[in-house]
C-alpha cells in the first residue's frame, strides 16, 4: 500500500523558499541547506524544496504547471486569509471566486508555483 507523505517543488533558493512557506504557513523548517529544505504541511505530509539546478533527473516542467492546495473551513476564513496574503505582498493570480469545487483564490510563491486555497463545497 502506498502512503502519500511528500510534495516536492523545484526552487531557485531552498532556504529563501523555506522562509517564505514558514512565514505563510506558520510552520518551521525541519531541514534547511543551500540545496534542500523541508517543512511540514500537516502531520502526515511534508513539503520539500529542492534546488532546481540540482534536481535529478533535471526538471523539465515550469512553475505554475501544477498547484498545491489548502482547505479552509468556510468563505469568511478564506476571505480573511486572502486579505492577510495580500498584505504580505503575495502575488494573487485568481481573486476569490466561486468555482464548481468551492470558493477559491490562487497565489504564487517566489518561484511562480501556484498555491490554491479552497473553502470546499460540502456535499
Amino acid at each position: 500500500m502506498l502512503t502519500f507523505d511528500f510534495v516536492l517543488l523545484h526552487v531557485a533558493n531552498p532556504p529563501a523558499s523555506a522562509a517564505f512557506y514558514s512565514d505563510l504557513l506558520g510552520k518551521s523548517a525541519i531541514d534547511s541547506t543551500p540545496g534542500f529544505a523541508m517543512l511540514p504541511l500537516s502531520d502526515a505530509v511534508v513539503l520539500g524544496l529542492w534546488l532546481a539546478s540540482e534536481a535529478d533527473p533535471a526538471a523539465t516542467g515550469k512553475p505554475g504547471a501544477s498547484e498545491i492546495s489548502f482547505n479552509v473551513a468556510d468563505v469568511p476564513e478564506l476571505e480573511k486569509l486572502h486579505a492577510c496574503w495580500v498584505a504580505k505582498g503575495l502575488r494573487i493570480v485568481v481573486e476569490p471566486v466561486e468555482m464548481p469545487f468551492g470558493h477559491t483564490f490562487v497565489a504564487l510563491d517566489p518561484d511562480g508555483h501556484r498555491i490554491r486555497v479552497v473553502a470546499s463545497i460540502r456535499r
